[in-house]
C-alpha cells in the first residue's frame, strides 16, 4: 500500500497550484477552509463506512482528540513559521523534520530501531527537498523553532493515527475523527480571518478542491496506506509532495528549475525510490538477508 501513500503525496503536491485560484487571500484563511471542508467530507465518509458504531469501536479513542488538535496546531505553527523566517526556510524545516520526528517517535513508542535503508532514504529525501526548495529568506530562530514544532506535531498525529489503525480500527473512521475534530477547531479561525472569498466562484472552487481532493481523498489514501506501511516509511514517502509541486510549477505555470534545483529533485527522487522498494529488497535488486521492520 505504499502506492496509496504516494498517491496522497501527489494530491498534496497539487495544493499550491490550486491555491493560485485565490491569490491575495490570507493563507491562514485558505488553510482553515481546507481543513473545515476536508473535515466535513472525511466525517461523512466515516459515517457512511461505519457510522457511530465504528467511532465507538475505535481503540485508544482518547488519543485521537489530542491528535486532532495536533492537526490544527500544525497549520498554525507552519504559517507562523513562514511569516517569521520565510517560505523556503520554514517549509524545508517543517517538511524535512517531519519524517525524522516520525521515525524517532515511532522508535521511542514501539521500540523498533530504524534500518539503515530507512535512514539513508530519509536523509537523501530531506537533503533533496532542502536543495529543491532553496535556502532563501532570513533565518530567524523563533521561525525555525515554530517550524520544528510543526514537524513534531505532524509526527505526533501521524504516529497516533498509525497506532490506532494498527490496533484494528477502520482507517476511514480514524481520519474522520482526526480531521473532523481539526475542522471544528479551525472553523473559528476561518470566521475570524474572513470567509467572504468563499462567495466568489473561484474561491469556492479552490476551497472545494483543496478540501475534497488534497485533504479528504488524500487522507483516505494515506490512512489506507498506513494499514500496511510503517508510519516512518510513510512519512518519508510523503516528501514526494514538494517534488510534485515543483514539477507542476514547470509543466503548468511555466516555471524553470535551476540546475541546483534539478539536482535536488533527482536526489529527492532517489530517496523516495529507496523508501518505496518492496520489503526486503535493496536498491540493487537483491533481497535482504534478514527482516527490516521499518521498510
Amino acid at each position: 500500500m505504499k502506492l496509496a501513500v504516494l498517491g496522497a503525496a501527489v494530491l498534496w503536491g497539487t495544493a499550491g497550484t490550486a491555491g493560485l485560484l485565490v491569490s491575495g487571500v490570507d493563507p491562514v484563511s485558505v488553510a482553515a477552509a481546507r481543513l473545515v471542508v476536508g473535515g466535513l467530507v472525511l466525517t461523512a465518509i466515516a459515517a457512511v463506512a461505519g457510522g457511530r458504531s465504528a467511532v465507538r469501536a475505535l481503540p485508544r479513542r482518547g488519543l485521537l482528540p489530542a491528535a486532532a488538535l495536533g492537526v490544527a496546531a500544525y497549520q498554525l505553527c507552519y504559517f507562523a513559521a513562514i511569516s517569521r523566517t520565510g517560505v523556503a526556510v520554514g517549509t524545508v524545516v517543517a517538511i524535512g523534520s517531519g519524517p525524522v520526528f516520525t521515525g524517532l517517535l515511532s522508535w521511542a513508542l514501539d521500540r523498533v530501531p530504524p534500518t539503515r535503508r530507512w535512514a539513508g532514504a530519509t536523509a537523501a529525501a530531506v537533503a533533496g527537498c532542502a536543495v529543491l526548495t532553496g535556502g532563501g529568506g532570513q533565518v530567524r530562530a523563533d521561525g525555525v523553532l515554530l517550524a520544528l514544532l510543526g514537524g513534531l506535531l505532524y509526527a505526533f498525529y501521524a504516529v497516533a493515527a498509525a497506532r490506532v489503525i494498527g490496533a484494528g480500527a477502520s482507517s476511514d473512521a480514524v481520519m474522520g475523527v482526526l480531521f473532523g475534530g481539526a475542522g471544528l477547531v479551525m472553523l473559528p479561525v476561518l470566521l475570524w480571518t474572513g470567509a467572504g472569498w468563499l462567495a466568489e466562484p473561484r474561491g469556492l472552487l479552490a476551497a472545494l478542491y483543496l478540501g475534497c481532493a488534497t485533504t479528504a481523498l488524500a487522507y483516505v489514501l494515506y490512512g489506507r496506506g498506513l494499514r500496511t506501511t510503517p508510519v516512518a516509511t510513510a512519512a518519508t514517502l510523503a516528501l514526494a509532495e514538494p517534488a510534485v509541486a515543483a514539477l507542476l510549477g514547470v509543466a503548468v505555470l511555466g516555471e524553470r528549475l535551476t540546475p541546483v534545483s534539478a539536482a535536488g529533485l533527482l536526489l529527492l527522487g532517489a530517496g523516495l525510490v529507496a523508501a518505496a522498494l518492496p520489503d526486503g529488497v535493496r536498491a540493487g535488486g537483491v533481497r535482504a538477508a534478514g527482516p527490516e521492520p521499518w521498510q
